[in-house]
Parts: structure tokens; C-alpha cells; sequence
């Protein structure tokens, strides 16, 4: 987000009301009784300096105010850092592109207005009325309220910085020098010499030049007290004589090769040397084979067929699936690592004490296994709603038609405000193991944590789980509270 808000701001085509002022945009049906209060509502936190945050919480107020027959056709949308709060409410609709991809809200999915917090850094935000026409390129909406269908506000379009002014030429200086044009001598044609000299070819004798002469350098000397190198001819002394090489062989003083259509001549055949074991043949084919078999002992057990198998059949030969071992019936509890307590209570291992009893647990005589979890404790809502941890719950103004609960992995509970600042899907409760996590769903107001013992409250970053501890306060939006308590009798 800019200083600016969102950039260029374009109106759309259309039959409705549409307002710019401190970075925040509005839109909504011009029939609709709650449109001026909503202006005012936009007005005000414009010159209070609120962000898009505190413009929502306040256009839920005017909504929640105005809740007679059906919900009222606007959207209002703020920066909050570099990320947007919007809120949708009736037939309006709204569109929120990041660099991640395109965040779409209706009013139409909530029975009462649907609101996000949308992290940035965002790059376009679109609000739009049934029947809102395309923006044009050329038209740009500085501030005020018209009538429209919608706006755009593109931060990838950027208005262009004005060029610099400078003054007039007749302004200027008179800085150049004047030079008469028969003056003006042109520069001496560049004389093309060849790159190296060639060997039938003279070599010309430059004169002297006009300008200063490089000193000749003298030739490189060796200093005085070091030896001259050795040239490639002498050797120094105290090298070892070399050894004479032997001679080179030329290629038809070599071996021959064996092409392919040449082959060695094949190996004899081993010859087979009677043994001194074996009786010498009596000339008797038959004697000779049976006087063999006895020689060499009983046959191989290779050459038999296998002899049948001992014991029963296996089972899989038999017709039908195999039988399979009964499970116990845990129902829908996850299975996980605890351990039991003297009592036989089934417990996180983590902990030192039994959560049911409260008998210290002596890890040094506890062996881990796999058994049903059970309920981690209990949420108590500040209208004394009690929410039993044994799965995950989703919490909201409008829970029931959240994807979630519609999938089934988690159970609606609903959660609701007088000053609207409760999302239709605002938080999540979810149990991983023996944790209890909260997961803020991208609410407008927010999701804050109080630890046991801290006065302070701390914000959640959203759609990030955080796990809490047992005793902890958990704030819902501006002024619903619930609490975390882990006894289970």
C-alpha cells in the first residue's frame, strides 16, 4: 500500500454510490436507507485517521443497526499495513489481487456480510455493484462521492512524476564559443598502416614528431649477483644425467592386430583323464551306467519332486478374503502416544501430574503407547457456552456454511457481537496430538491471546497456528472472550 491508499483509483460505470477519501473506498446501492450513514461512517474514520480496520468495524455497526429486512448492498475496503480489510455485504462483491493470486468475497455467501483481512503486499482491489461496467484507462477518481457501480484501485499503475521544467533557450546563457566557418579545419585522414610488417617490404623511417618523444627503454638485465638463466641448450650443472629413452617402435614394427574377420585359433578341448576311483569300463553299456549310479551315491534331491508341505493349508489358498484381526472401537478419537497414570488415566507424557487425579507421573516407570485421546479440556465462552475439546470447532458469526464445517472437519460454533467485529469465519480451534491450536482465520478485528498469568493481550498473525496453555484468555474480535480450562473429571 502507498500513502495514497491504492494507487490510482478508477470509478466504474454504474447506477450506485461510490466515495474516496483518506485512502479509503466505499461503495453501495444509492436506494439503500443506511447509505448515508455509511458515508458518514467513512467521512469520520477518514478524518480520525483510521485505517481500513476501523473502517469495517465501523460499516458493521451500521449494518448490524440496519438489519430489519435484508442485508444492504455495500463494500468498504482500507489499507491496514501493506495488506486490506474489506467487508462485503448483500449483492456487492469484491476482488483482492496479491502477487500469491486473487482473494474474491461476496456478500451473498454470509447471511449477514462477509469481511478479511488480506495480507499484502496487495496490487489491485476491486469493488463492485450488480451490473458495474469496465473502468475506463483515461478516467482517474481523485476524492469525493459520484455515482458509479464500483471502484479499482491499481497500485501497479502508478501516476507518472511530472518532468522537470527548465527554462526557455532565449533564457538561457550565451555559453558557446563562436568560431568563423573558414576556421574550421577538418582532422587529418587516419593513415591505414598493416598490422605487423611484411618481410618484402621496407620498412618506412618515421621522422621526428611534434610532440615530446618517448625515452627509450634499455633492455632487461638480469641483476649482477644472480646467475643468468640456463638456455634451452646448457644444463645446468647439477642436474643428474639423463637417461637414454628407448626407441621409438614405428607402426609396422608392431604387434599386428586381430581384426574382426581374424580370430585366434580356438583353445583343444580339455581332455578327460579317467579318475583312479572309478573302476576302468568293462565294455557292458548297461554295467558301465549302473556301476556309475553306484558310484556316485544317491540322486540329487533337485532331480525329485518336493514332498508336501506339514501342517494345515495356508489360509489365503482357501476361497473368501482372509480373516482379519477386530480392532477395538475407539469412534471417531485419534490414536496417540500417552501414557497411564497409577489410576489407569490416560495421559499427555509431557506432563509431570495426571490431568483427571492429579497423581505425579514418574516418567522413569511409564512405557508410551498408542490409545484413544481424550478430550483435552474445555472452552468456555464468556455466555458460559461450554465447547468440549474432543475435536476441532470453527468459530464465527456465521460458522454453518464455512467450507470446514460443510467438509466436516470441524464443528460450527457461533459466535456473535453487538458491534459486528466477529467475522463469519473468524477462528479455528484445532487439535493436533495433545496441543489445542488457534488459527485466526484472516478476520478484520482480529484474534488476541492472554497467557495464565500475563495481564497483557498479544495478536495472532494470521492463518499461522498458535498453541496456547492451558488457563489462557482468548479475545474474539473487539469484545467476545473465551477461556481455555484443561480439567477433565
Amino acid at each position: 500500500m502507498t500513502d495514497h491508499g491504492f494507487g490510482v483509483v478508477r470509478p466504474l460505470p454504474g447506477n450506485g454510490l461510490v466515495a474516496f477519501e483518506g485512502g479509503l473506498l466505499l461503495v453501495c446501492d444509492a436506494n439503500e436507507s443506511a447509505a448515508n450513514d455509511l458515508l458518514d461512517a467513512l467521512r469520520e474514520t477518514a478524518a480520525s485517521g483510521g485505517d481500513g480496520r476501523a473502517l469495517a468495524r465501523r460499516a458493521a455497526q451500521v449494518l448490524a443497526a440496519n438489519m430489519a429486512g435484508d442485508p444492504a448492498t455495500c463494500a468498504v475496503a482500507g489499507p491496514v499495513g501493506d495488506g486490506v480489510a474489506v467487508l462485503v455485504s448483500g449483492s456487492a462483491a469484491a476482488t483482492i489481487g496479491t502477487a500469491s493470486g486473487e482473494t474474491r468475497l461476496a456478500g451473498s455467501d454470509s447471511l449477514t456480510w462477509a469481511d478479511r483481512l488480506v495480507t499484502g503486499p496487495v496490487e489491485r482491489v476491486q469493488l463492485s455493484l450488480p451490473g458495474a461496467g469496465s473502468p475506463h484507462p483515461a478516467v482517474r477518481f481523485e476524492g469525493g462521492v459520484v455515482h458509479g457501480g464500483g471502484l479499482v484501485g491499481d497500485l501497479t499503475d502508478q501516476p507518472a512524476a511530472p518532468a522537470p521544467s527548465r527554462p526557455l533557450t532565449s533564457e538561457m546563457p550565451a555559453t558557446a564559443f563562436h568560431i568563423e566557418a573558414d576556421l574550421i579545419q577538418p582532422p587529418p585522414a587516419p593513415v591505414e598502416r598493416p598490422p605487423y610488417p611484411l618481410a618484402d617490404q621496407p620498412q618506412a623511417v618515421q621522422g621526428p614528431s611534434s610532440g615530446p618523444q618517448p625515452q627509450e627503454q634499455p633492455p632487461y638485465l638480469p641483476p649482477q649477483d644472480q646467475p643468468p638463466y640456463p638456455t634451452p641448450q646448457e644444463q645446468p650443472p647439477d642436474l643428474p644425467p639423463q637417461e637414454p629413452q628407448p626407441p621409438y617402435l614405428p607402426p609396422q614394427e608392431q604387434p599386428p592386430y586381430f581384426g574382426p574377420q581374424e580370430q585366434p585359433p580356438p583353445l583343444p578341448e580339455p581332455q578327460q583323464f579317467p579318475s583312479y576311483d572309478e573302476p576302468p569300463p568293462s565294455g557292458n553299456g548297461v554295467a558301465d551306467q549302473q556301476a556309475q549310479q553306484q558310484h556316485m551315491g544317491p540322486p540329487d534331491h533337485y532331480d525329485q519332486p518336493a514332498p508336501p508341505l506339514l501342517g494345515p493349508p495356508d489360509h489365503y489358498e482357501q476361497p473368501g478374503p482372509p480373516p482379519q484381526e477386530q480392532q477395538p472401537d475407539h469412534g471417531d478419537r485419534p490414536l496417540v502416544y500417552g501414557v497411564d497414570c497409577k489410576n489407569d488415566h490416560f495421559n499427555d507424557p509431557r506432563v509431570p501430574y495426571c490431568a483427571v487425579c492429579g497423581i505425579a507421573l514418574v516418567q522413569r516407570t511409564l512405557v508410551p503407547y498408542k490409545g484413544p485421546r481424550p478430550s483435552l479440556g474445555v472452552l468456555i465462552l464468556d455466555d458460559g457456552t461450554a465447547l468440549p475439546l474432543e475435536s476441532d470447532y470453527l468459530l464465527g458469526r456465521d460458522p454453518e456454511r464455512a467450507p470446514e464445517v460443510a467438509g466436516g472437519t470441524a464443528r460450527p460454533a457461533k459466535v456473535t457481537s453487538p458491534d459486528g467485529s466477529v467475522s463469519r469465519r473468524h477462528l479455528r480451534v484445532a487439535l493436533d496430538g495433545w496441543d489445542v491450536n488457534l488459527v485466526d482465520l484472516g478476520s478484520v478485528n482480529g484474534t488476541q491471546i492472554q497467557p495464565p498469568g500475563d495481564p497483557n493481550f498479544y495478536d495472532i498473525p494470521p492463518n499461522e497456528p498458535v498453541t496456547i496453555a492451558p488457563g489462557t484468555t482468548v479475545r474474539v474480535g473487539v469484545s467476545r472472550t473465551l477461556r481455555f480450562e484443561a480439567h477433565r473429571g
